[in-house]
């Protein structure tokens, strides 16, 4: 029996950037790779650039003392979904944070999360559950980000901001500084579009484009 199987679940695009990052991870350098695997209950392919890439429940029923998955699925509803699936099976959530990733002080990172190559966590930062932290993004000084957040690549957030729970913050997105004790906010399962520049709250549910950032109407989307 294998004493641990790892797993990125999803070899979609960002599955597929994930996989090397995986492979990074301290302790996993001299693990033979039929224990790092994909799980993708569609998948085409029995093999994904050197990786193996079996369905859930081949990977729940090959022998194992403890299985270890990252979650690398953008959408937040699937994402959570599959997180309930992984614990009810007795799978542990497993973070991947890139070697070249900079974290500071006082930062509390929660189970699940995928920090990518050169993103940049200053001090004090709370990070929630399963955060999508992309390529080249950022999070600064004091800001609390919620469970099921996505950070696409090259967004950068600066200091005391929350974003709450199921936020998606579009490519190069910039979210202006909040002041202590008056943080801007981004509401729960808000979209901030790609390039957008949020400079006040935006409100939960809500999607917002553009520079400033407003949110999407018709009469917005006329004016595009």
């Amino acid at each position: 029996m294998r004493d641990a199987l790892y797993a990125v679940y999803g070899v979609s695009g960002f599955g597929r950037e994930v996989m090397p990052v995986a492979r990074q991870q301290p302790g996993l350098n001299d693990v033979p790779p039929d224990q790092i695997l994909f799980i993708d209950d569609a998948a085409s392919a029995p093999e994904v650039n050197g990786n193996a890439v079996v369905s859930f429940e081949t990977f729940t029923g090959m022998p194992a003392a403890r299985r270890y998955v990252a979650l690398a699925v953008a959408d937040y509803s699937v994402r959570e979904k599959l997180a309930i699936r992984c614990e009810s099976s007795a799978i542990a959530s497993w973070n991947i944070i890139a070697p070249n990733a900079v974290i500071m002080d006082g930062v509390d990172i929660g189970p699940g999360v995928v920090i990518t190559p050169f993103v940049t966590i200053t001090s004090n930062v709370r990070i929630g559950k399963y955060f999508h932290a992309n390529l080249y993004s950022y999070v600064a000084h004091d800001c609390v980000i919620g469970d099921f957040v996505t950070f696409a690549p090259g967004v950068k957030c600066n200091g005391n901001v929350i974003v709450e729970d199921y936020a998606y913050i579009g490519a190069g997105a910039v979210i202006k500084q909040g002041r202590p004790g008056r943080p801007l906010r981004i509401g729960k399962e808000a979209v901030v579009g790609a390039g957008a520049v949020v400079t006040k709250n935006v409100a939960p549910g809500t999607t917002v484009l553009g520079n400033p950032a407003r949110v999407l109407s018709k009469d917005n989307l006329r004016k595009m």
